[in-house]
Order: C-alpha cells, then structure tokens, then sequence
C-alpha cells in the first residue's frame, strides 16, 4: 500500500495482449430469443477503429482537473489536461459520490481524478487511495465513447498489487446517456483483490440480472477485454476470445456511454486507512458499427 496523496507509481511492464491465455467458459441457459452463450455468430458485425491511443502522452498527477465543464456530454472536458489529451479524456468531477456513497454504505468515496489520474511510461494510472476518511475514487471516460449508440470498447489492464487492494473496486460499464436509463452493462466489473465478472442489468427485467464470471479472470494479470454491442446482440471477449453472449431482451437500444469506472468496493470490504491501490491501462479503443458481414 502507498502513502496517502503520493503520486501514482510508474510504468508495469507486461506481456502482449495475445500472450495471456483466455479462460474457457459455460453459458447461461436461454431461449432463442433472449440466450446467453458462447457460439460465435455466423454474421458479424463490422466495425470501424473511430479512436485509440497507446498513452504516448504524459499527464502528471494533476492533469485531470476542472472537469464539470459540460459533464456527461461529448463537450465535456477537464481544463487542466495537456491541450493534446483534452480532446480526449473526460473525468468524473471532483466531488461526485461513487456508489457506495450514493448507497449509504459504512465507508464511500467521492471521485477526485486530479489526485487519482495520470499518465506516464505508456499507462494510465489510476491509483485510489485513503486516508483516514472516505475513498477518492475514479472514473473516466474516453469522449470517443460518449453517446454511441452500439459500439466495440477494448481495454488492456492489471492492477498492481491486488493483495494489497482490499476495499477497492472496478466497475467498467456502459451507461445510458438519457434522463431515463433502461440498461447497465458491466465488464470487467469486481473487487481488485480477486476477480471479474459480467453484469447486465435492464430496468424490464427488474431485480433479474445476467451474470457471468470467467474462470481463473483476475485483476492481478494483464488482460483485454472488450464488448461488442450491436443490434439485438452484447458480446463479451477476454483476451480475443468470446465468452459470453446475450441477445433480445438485455441488449440495449439506447444511447450509452463507456465509463472507466473505479471506487469503493461493495461487498462489505473495507479499505484500511493509508491504503492505496493502482490499476494500469495501456491500451483504450472505440470502435463504431458499422454493419453486418455478408
């Protein structure tokens, strides 16, 4: 665990993203019009690269400041980034509470990416940490990302030191741009100390939930992940294989955006005080639909 307010640690070295075996996996059961599996679809959807970045460019501890202009929209921005990277990032304002605030849980937090976010080394990093109070926590956004409707987000990660990661989580979703959202799609969603999940939520099925965990998935190993959503269909890859696939009723029709999503955890861990915790990211795409093969 780091020291509380130290600036985010440096570059973690890591294999390619075709070097890290994918886990097998099973499927929910399903009826033809609303299943979940593994099958790769004779007719795919095609897709065209709209944005994605290898971090070549630094932002120090700080850099992601001033970010209420215009929130959640795709003017949005943090003022204090590099004029080369404020086109491209957006963050949660400082202030905003996470879930577990929102939740009234025991311990919160409260996003604070001037103090969380960096760049450096060819990463991101996002380091969440505590004090003696509640979280600062982090979440950001790709503008690419913002209010597309269907789309590819790929994302390449680890996390430093899970075994020192306890209370902190990640919760990489696709969230409904409108005043009335109808679906939540989580991947990878977990606490940093063990390991990840599929989530998918729609607001017609009520508490029913679609839910997968692959075998052996951990924040502790550098992996990709990417979901693929296109009309009537959400698919989920690790490490270039699909894993898991939803059609009908859980697959979204409305505009969302792709959150980068990191706070308090929610399964009654708590983080001790002066602790810390990082994930690094060195890879982000976006791609846009744009039909179907054949």
């Amino acid at each position: 665990m780091g020291a509380c307010g130290s600036a985010a640690g440096g570059a973690d070295a890591h294999p390619s993203a075709s070097a890290t075996a994918a886990s097998s996996s099973t499927s929910d059961s399903g009826t033809e019009s609303d299943s979940a599996s593994t099958a790769q679809p004779v007719d795919g959807p095609v897709w065209q690269l709209k944005w994605q970045t290898d971090f070549p460019d630094p932002a120090p501890v700080g850099s992601f400041s001033n970010c209420h202009h215009y929130d959640r929209t795709p003017a949005a921005y943090c003022s204090g980034l590099p004029a080369s990277l404020r086109p491209q990032w957006w963050a949660y304002p400082t202030g905003w509470p996470d879930t577990a605030t929102e939740g009234d849980l025991p311990l919160g937090g409260y996003y604070d990416p001037a103090r969380t976010l960096s760049i450096s080394g060819g990463q991101m990093h996002i380091r969440m940490f505590r004090a003696n109070g509640p979280i600062h926590a982090a979440a950001v956004v790709p503008k690419a990302a913002i209010g597309l409707l269907y789309g590819k987000y790929v994302e390449t990660f680890r996390v430093s030191d899970p075994h020192s990661s306890t209370g902190y989580k990640g919760s990489h979703l696709l969230w409904p741009t409108g005043n009335s959202p109808q679906f939540e799609v989580d991947f990878p969603e977990g606490e940093w100390d063990s390991g990840f999940c599929i989530h998918v939520h729609a607001v017609s099925e009520g508490a029913d939930t679609k839910n997968y965990c692959p075998p052996g998935a951990t924040w502790a190993t550098w992996n990709t992940t990417a979901i693929e959503w296109w009309p009537g269909n959400l698919a989920f890859y690790l490490n270039g294989t699909e894993i898991y696939h939803l059609t009908g009723k859980w697959v979204p029709d409305e505009r969302m955006s792709w959150i980068i999503q990191n706070e308090t955890a929610l399964n009654g861990e708590v983080a001790p005080e002066n602790s810390s915790a990082q994930l690094n990211i060195s890879n982000v795409a976006v791609y846009t639909y744009a039909g179907e093969k054949g």
